[in-house]
């Protein structure tokens, strides 16, 4: 496995020599007053006949689309929603699978000067009904298959239904597939300015009920960038980021990103599963693939005969949602012989800190990478102050010297993380003599035992390297003498059973790899671990249960 590093340009000088004005440059609007994000994702890509999408339903059959295809649908889209009231600044809510009605929904909301919001389709009706109660959108855009959940939200605005030929919607339901047959195919962009909305977002929601995420036009400033830094998406690539569109991840880069670099993106229908995903690798010619860790190890317990088909097919990969173990990174370099890179950002942000594909930097395995070219970073203690290297504290963006950086405040909430000219992620760190950051933990599942401040990621790649586990959560519980210890929740891989004595193995092999004090003292077996939808570990609940067992006297 290598990396072309002498093709690339260094990190070094391209974050010396950012400037605002060249990144305004690459768009075809003027981001100050007249911008549009259907137009820089779509239309001034049109003319080639470039493949825009690709689709590949539940059962494997590939439709491609173009961008005339989908400046088309756009604008029919655009006609019927302007048809039913919808005006610049309000809000569409999309409640879809991946298909190419959502791309038409997403460009056509865009097209029309309005804010589209994601809803992901395993969300039940309460977590709809909080996020449209939030946006106040003017209208749920809906398949069959979803359609119930709408029906017990309170105060859900009008619901308009993507039905196949014959299929019947509810009374006052609106037709979209039938009216966008009757609706023009041709409709202006509505020009806006670049702190003017496009996206209305939502928080994870790992710790209390999500906030909204407004996400300005100027933003696609940042996405570009990621896309060419970090993704180092090339016009030769084919492009598949399987992250769903309903999170950030899957809409910033799996929708907006790679059309607004002129490039094809990829969608597939059906659910994730190690078969299918090795079976389209090899199908599309895919070489640049991006998702998430869980995603990833998934791939790994299937083991390097399962995924053998596709070893040497990639170019490279991108992991980001939670950071990356070093045990998939050594994985994927002997098994897939392909680099992963893993890459950091939120939903408020984006994508800031990485190890950029694209970029010529040392990239340590652990290590989060570089701030993006238009950030600063910095790590924090709990008075505001800058620390210095390999002293822990929270990642925190410089705001005035950070031109890239786009969010300003949740929606209608008040927003403590900024305060002091610095947005404060919540994630402890650790800066390293490069400048690179090394992820410790989220700031409330840092572990304080006997004095020790220790981080659940050390503790949980240490237990993935163990070849029995496929997945590990380790939180702080309660002691007596020590304040807290640590304790592990650990899924089996196939044919490792939880023994007392492979508990013990467990708990030997992280103590001779981490240290006297920051290894698991108690660890439990477990089918699998509280995530959210997007697949992130939810540790609270872990800490939860296990204080009300505690107080239970269980």
């Amino acid at each position: 496995m290598t990396e072309q590093t002498d093709l690339r340009p260094a990190y070094s000088d391209v974050a010396a020599g950012f400037v605002l004005a060249e990144e305004e440059q690459r768009l075809a609007g003027d981001i100050a007053s007249s911008v549009n994000a259907c137009v820089e994702c779509c239309d001034r890509h049109c003319g080639s006949d470039r493949i825009a999408l690709r689709c590949i339903d539940a059962q494997e059959t590939l439709t491609t689309y173009t961008f005339e295809d989908l400046r088309d649908m756009s604008a029919r889209v655009a006609n019927v929603l302007r048809d039913e009231g919808v005006g610049p600044g309000d809000a569409v809510a999309g409640l879809l699978p991946r298909t190419v009605d959502l791309v038409a929904l997403i460009l056509g909301t865009w097209r029309i000067g309005a804010v589209y919001q994601p809803l992901f389709t395993a969300f039940g009706p309460k977590a709809i009904e909080h996020r449209l109660n939030m946006s106040q959108a003017a209208l749920v855009v809906t398949d069959p298959a979803n359609r119930e959940k709408l029906d017990t939200v309170a105060g859900c605005p009008p619901v308009a239904v993507v039905a196949a030929d014959g299929q019947a919607i509810a009374p006052g339901d609106i037709d979209l597939r039938a009216k966008c047959r009757q609706a023009a195919d041709t409709f202006e962009p509505v020009m806006r300015k670049g702190d003017d909305l496009f996206l209305m977002m939502s928080t994870s929601g790992t710790t209390g009920l999500p906030k909204g995420v407004p996400v300005p036009l100027r933003a696609l400033l940042s996405f570009s960038s990621y896309m060419r830094h970090a993704i180092d998406l090339r016009p030769d690539d084919v492009f598949w980021n399987i992250a769903d569109p309903g999170w950030a991840y899957g809409l910033y880069y799996a929708v907006t990103g790679p059309l607004l670099l002129g490039a094809a993106t990829t969608f597939f229908e059906g659910g994730f599963g190690v078969e299918s995903t090795c079976r389209i690798i090899n199908e599309l010619g895919v070489t640049s693939l991006a998702g998430s860790p869980t995603a990833f190890r998934l791939l790994i317990a299937a083991g390097p005969e399962a995924t053998s088909s596709i070893k040497g097919r990639l170019r490279v990969v991108s992991s980001a949602g939670e950071p990356l173990n070093p045990e998939v990174i050594r994985w994927f370099a002997e098994h897939l012989d392909v680099a992963i890179h893993d890459h950091y950002g939120q939903t408020e942000l984006g994508m800031c800190v990485n190890n950029h594909h694209g970029l010529e930097h040392p990239v340590r395995p652990g290590s989060a990478g570089l701030a993006m070219p238009g950030y600063r970073v910095a790590v924090l203690d709990a008075q505001d102050n800058e620390l210095g290297v390999h002293e822990a504290g929270v990642l925190a963006v410089d705001m005035a010297n950070s031109p890239l950086l786009w969010f300003n405040g949740y929606h209608q909430t008040e927003t403590k993380a900024i305060a002091g000219g610095y947005y404060r992620t919540g994630d402890m760190v650790e800066m390293e003599p490069d400048g690179s950051i090394s992820f410790v933990g989220r700031d409330d599942d840092v572990i304080t035992s006997s004095g020790y401040r220790i981080g659940p990621f050390d503790v949980e790649s240490a237990l993935l390297e163990h070849a029995a586990v496929t997945e590990a959560a380790v939180i702080g519980v309660p002691d007596p003498e020590r304040t807290e210890i640590v304790k592990a929740f650990v899924v089996l891989g196939k044919g490792h059973d939880g023994t007392p004595e492979l508990r013990e193995e467990l708990t030997q092999y992280v103590k001779k790899r981490l240290s006297a004090h920051a290894y698991p003292r108690v660890i439990d077996f477990v089918d699998d671990l509280p995530k959210t939808p997007s697949g992130k570990i939810q540790r609270f609940l872990l800490r939860k249960a296990e204080v009300e067992r505690q107080k239970g006297g269980r």
